[in-house]
């Protein structure tokens, strides 16, 4: 992919020398979190927790699904494996609703479409609960997808474009590990509702997040990043569908390498979680509050994971930390899934989980970073959706797989999950090595430089076609 080796037109690079006296305060600043922390404006503070919750809350109604599997089968009669096509059809419906509300947010600003998205998915989720048979339950999962696919990216541009780029790593890890706060409280309800009033009633309470349209609505600004594109667009005569073409000319290889990124990263978020309750419970037959114990544990090693590798690819880059990171999980592979001790694994769920979400911790940033500066509402979120589609089948063929290799009159699920675990941390790995990173830089300078490069762009264009007129013409003239 020789075009992630290049630098982004639209990015603001200053010069070396400008560089290298700014390093060492920038560094000051990433090696104290607390500051960090603590430096937000009331507008930064307020815009970051309602992304939070909404990818917190998001992340919860999708779980509860993946908790509920052996219980939705029964009811509807059907194999587990079966249900497990809802979370194959959520998934890829993720894409549409990414470019959905990514178009709409990169021409009418993150927060209206923000909001429309959290009553789609929350109206969605109420609904599922009174769905009386799988039919229904499907087509309500598929549009739940496409608002599930809207969120993080408009979530994750506008927190990224609002927070100060030297704290872009800690609240990246911060951010993405709303999703497994939502895994953590998807357990903890499934502990306390499911044995007690059914299924059912997990969709109702999943519908909730909703109210978080108010915070949005009243209390969140608009991007300033959003704001200076806009102006930079107006003032050039840009339009928004011109932009969007020009974008997906001149970076449809980089594009197509975060789409092949973000694929290995769901299949190794997907592949590692949305079985394992399902493993637990009908493998090695631990009741429901072993599962939620085991659950607990492992979202608790992914929040202090991905918090910690976020800010540390703040002061050591984001490739680094992404494949130190892959790699820890895979060591920790083997007592994740092979012990039949429960210490052993609780011990070996922390252990990845926290390899796993260190790796997506670092996520929200690199990918903003990555993305034209016309094309961020997009582009994060389509490139991380696509993936999903392509892993979307993850929990379905490790299901099929589990079924067919069995052990002990059992499907073997913790075999399957190992190997295909395995194979695309590799995979990850391999492709961090080829990608660039842009770190620290300032997303409303870049809207600014995009102007200049535009500009550049025009007038070579126009030398050109003079140059071909002029080749033209003197080719007339040869012939005459």
């Amino acid at each position: 992919m020789e075009e992630t080796n290049q630098p982004p037109p639209q990015n603001i690079l200053t010069d070396p020398e400008s560089n290298t006296k700014n390093d060492d305060n920038e560094k000051n600043k990433a090696q104290n979190p607390w500051k960090l922390l603590t430096s937000l404006n009331g507008q930064q503070r307020i815009t970051f927790v309602a992304a939070f919750l909404g990818w917190t809350l998001d992340a919860f109604d999708y779980f509860i699904v993946v908790f509920a599997i052996p219980y939705i089968a029964n009811d509807f009669q059907m194999e587990p494996s079966v249900i497990t096509g809802s979370i194959t059809v959520t998934l890829c419906f993720r894409p549409l609703g990414a470019a959905i509300f990514g178009l709409l947010a990169d021409r009418y600003g993150r927060r209206y479409p923000l909001m429309i998205d959290i009553i789609l998915y929350s109206s969605m989720e109420l609904a599922s609960g009174f769905a009386p048979n799988f039919t229904v339950f499907i087509i309500l999962r598929a549009i739940f997808g496409i608002a599930m696919g809207g969120e993080w990216g408009l979530g994750a541009a506008l927190a990224m474009e609002i927070l100060p780029p030297e704290s872009r790593g800690l609240f990246s890890g911060i951010l993405q590990q709303g999703y497994a706060v939502g895994y953590l409280l998807a357990a903890i309800l499934h502990y306390v509702v499911i044995e007690n009033i059914g299924w059912r009633a997990m969709f109702w309470i999943g519908s909730f997040p909703a109210l978080l349209v108010i915070l949005l609505r009243f209390f969140v600004p608009e991007s300033p990043a959003w704001k200076a594109q806009k102006n930079v667009s107006e003032s050039t005569g840009k339009t928004w569908l011109l932009n969007t073409k020009l974008v997906l000319k001149h970076h449809w290889r980089r594009f197509v390498y975060c789409v092949l990124l973000m694929a290995c990263f769901n299949f190794l978020s997907h592949g590692t979680q949305d079985l394992y309750p399902t493993f637990l419970k009908a493998q090695l037959g631990y009741t429901p509050a072993q599962v939620t114990i085991l659950t607990v544990v492992a979202n608790i090693g992914a929040i202090i994971g991905g918090s910690l590798c976020g800010y540390l690819s703040q002061l050591y880059g984001r490739k680094l930390i992404i494949i130190v990171s892959a790699i820890l999980a895979a060591c920790f592979v083997p007592l994740y899934l092979l012990p039949r001790n429960f210490g052993l694994l609780i011990l070996g769920a922390f252990a990845l989980y926290f390899g796993v979400q260190g790796a997506w911790g670092v996520v929200p940033a690199h990918l903003n970073e990555l993305s034209p500066s016309e094309f961020r509402g997009t582009f994060p979120g389509l490139t991380y959706q696509l993936g999903n589609l392509i892993s979307s089948s993850s929990a379905q063929i490790e299901a099929k797989l589990g079924e067919r290799f069995t052990k002990n009159g059992k499907p073997d699920y913790g075999l399957v999950i190992a190997v295909l675990t395995l194979i695309v941390i590799f995979l990850l790995v391999v492709l961090t090595l080829f990608s660039r990173e842009y770190k620290d830089i300032d997303f409303v300078e870049q809207a600014k430089q995009s102007a200049i490069d535009n500009e550049k762009d025009e007038a070579e264009k126009q030398i050109e076609q003079e140059n071909e007129k002029g080749k033209v013409i003197v080719e007339d003239i040869n012939i005459e």
